[in-house]
């Protein structure tokens, strides 16, 4: 005569398993697309690096807060450009597009270099 209470007890057992595997998958994805959603923070560093005296130091914190802040203004003014592509029903945004965010979204002081530097690529 089978066990039935122990089938069970291993059924529960391996749905248990299953539910963490797919758990910790979930984890790695939301961090995949954290990573994906910021700007290298070796870049962000060396950007930073650029403006400062060449002595000075610049703390892990303040790159990952610069990070952040670099990532979501990009976002930000990218997700504005998108939005104009799409009510012209294109599939594709360019400088552009982006100039006219920046204007839209009031960084005017930003349109004017974004052209230039826009119509030197």
């Amino acid at each position: 005569m089978a066990d039935h209470h122990g089938d069970h007890h291993a059924d529960g057992h391996r749905r248990q398993q299953q539910l963490q595997g797919e758990a910790a998958d979930q984890a790695a994805a939301e961090i995949i697309k954290e990573q994906d959603r910021l700007l290298p923070i070796a870049n962000v560093g060396r950007i930073m690096k650029q403006i400062l005296p060449p002595n000075a130091k610049i703390s892990k914190e303040a790159k990952e807060t610069m990070q952040e802040c670099v990532s979501e203004f990009i976002s930000f003014v990218t997700g504005e450009a998108s939005d104009k592509c799409h009510k012209e029903k294109r599939k594709t945004v360019n400088g552009d597009d982006v100039c006219w965010a920046f204007g839209a979204l009031g960084f005017d002081d930003y349109v004017d270099p974004m052209r230039r530097i826009y119509a030197s690529i």
